[in-house]
């Protein structure tokens, strides 16, 4: 089997494909978009028709979007892929959406959903606060998955991380009543921060009790990066909060 994540050396299409940013007053990113490979590179050009969702600002009927109306994951900053390709073949009945502003991951990711005919993925390539904001209806959600976002881990950069006040409650207007959030950190001064802003989220229930974790659960895979960390000894948090009726829901 070729492997997806592999350059082959070929030459790059005559024409790169870009993106035009939206415009946000702080970003909780540095868009460092790296070096294509020519795989990557093809990716863009034959596969992102197929999987990529171009970012328009008004709301997406998701129905038609993936043609079936099933449950729906969505994974915010997914890397180079390998949490939401593992998902998408262990649970073909859900439809799966992932966010990620590192071009090259999301070459990657797209070559990898080609060769495995995932039809119920598709791609943003944008930033996940005006894709929720924007494009994703209230309560359209089944779950959220952020896995290792930037911890910021410099004091003077904290305001930059995407877990505050603000866009918790902006995943409790998203998630549907019953929905689940999944997050995981390898920081835990940043597992600190997430317990101190989403115990304290109207609609969040943490399962494991206030600021407390679980063991990783089956549907995440283990990555290559964490298994050198805690060899290394860095601890992995994983925080998972059940979606409640707030007051006035049912």
């Amino acid at each position: 089997m070729t492997d997806p994540f592999a350059s082959d050396g070929a030459k790059a299409p005559p024409k790169p494909f870009t993106v035009t940013e939206g415009r946000r007053e702080i970003r909780s990113f540095v868009l460092r978009q790296g070096r294509f490979t020519p795989a990557q590179q093809r990716a863009f050009d034959e596969a992102w028709p197929r999987f990529g969702l171009d970012y328009s600002g008004r709301p997406r009927d998701l129905d038609a979007t993936f043609g079936r109306h099933a449950p729906r994951i969505l994974e915010i900053g997914f890397g180079n892929g390998e949490a939401l390709r593992f998902s998408a073949r262990q649970d073909p009945d859900r439809d799966h959406i992932g966010i990620e502003v590192h071009a090259p991951g999301v070459g990657r990711l797209l070559n990898a959903l080609a060769e495995d005919g995932s039809d119920h993925v598709r791609v943003y390539h944008h930033d996940a606060v005006e894709v929720l904001e924007n494009e994703i209806a209230d309560s359209a959600l089944d779950e959220v998955r952020i896995y290792f976002p930037d911890p910021w881990h410099k004091k003077r950069h904290n305001k930059r991380r995407l877990v505050q006040p603000a866009f918790a409650a902006l995943l409790v207007r998203k998630l549907a009543p019953g929905g689940r959030l999944h997050l995981a950190t390898d920081w835990q001064d940043y597992a600190e921060q997430m317990w101190d802003v989403l115990d304290a989220t109207d609609g969040l229930h943490n399962r494991a009790g206030a600021r407390g974790h679980l063991p990783r659960p089956p549907w995440r895979p283990q990555t290559h990066f964490e298994s050198r960390g805690q060899r290394l000894g860095h601890g992995v948090w994983d925080l998972l909060y059940d979606r409640v009726p707030q007051a006035g829901e049912r």
